[in-house]
């Protein structure tokens, strides 16, 4: 069994501008540094052994200061990255509908399916190399909503309708377990 605590990257300054970064790198925002500061105060006194962050530089940057200071292996993974909008990457986020994206990806970019297959993949991964373990996982809107289909049993349209992003329901993490 492997336990997984999944926590998104702060705030970016596409995100206060509504624009979506999907692979663009991304920057944290004033907003987003003081988030992770604070995020890392609230899970100060949780064990991982291991932090594995999506490659893109707002959920590296978002996971050094999450867990900084602390002895810990941090590795990233391209399998976690956010989907890719394609064309629609670093544009309006009132036009990215991920469910219009389910089956059919985004022009030039993934789908829905896409990401869940690279979470299938990177899920396999941890089984194999991470039995046992508690992972903290720093990523991205899509992954986690995949982790929900792929570990949580959830339909890809209740796992949009349900997302917390809609309810504002934020979370100092989620909490996931492979088994």
């Amino acid at each position: 069994m492997i336990e997984i605590k999944y926590f998104v990257h702060a705030t970016t300054v596409d995100n206060m501008a509504k624009r979506a970064t999907g692979w663009l790198q991304g920057e944290l925002s004033e907003k987003g540094i003081a988030q992770a500061k604070n995020l890392a105060e609230v899970i100060k006194d949780e064990e991982f052994d291991v932090v594995i962050s999506s490659d893109l530089k707002r959920a590296i940057d978002s996971a050094k200061i999450n867990f900084s200071g602390r002895d810990v292996e941090m590795k990233t993974d391209f399998r976690i990255r956010e989907c890719n909008y394609g064309d629609l990457d670093g544009k309006d986020s009132a036009l990215v509908k991920y469910e219009e994206h389910i089956e059919e990806p985004f022009p030039n970019g993934e789908s829905m399916k896409d990401v869940e297959n690279r979470i299938r993949d990177f899920v396999a991964f941890l089984k194999e190399n991470y039995d046992g373990k508690k992972v903290a996982i720093v990523a991205h809107k899509a992954p986690q909503l995949a982790l929900n289909v792929v570990l949580n049993k959830m339909t890809w349209e209740d796992a949009i309708a349900t997302d917390w992003r809609k309810t504002g329901a934020w979370q100092p993490g989620w909490k996931f377990v492979v088994e």
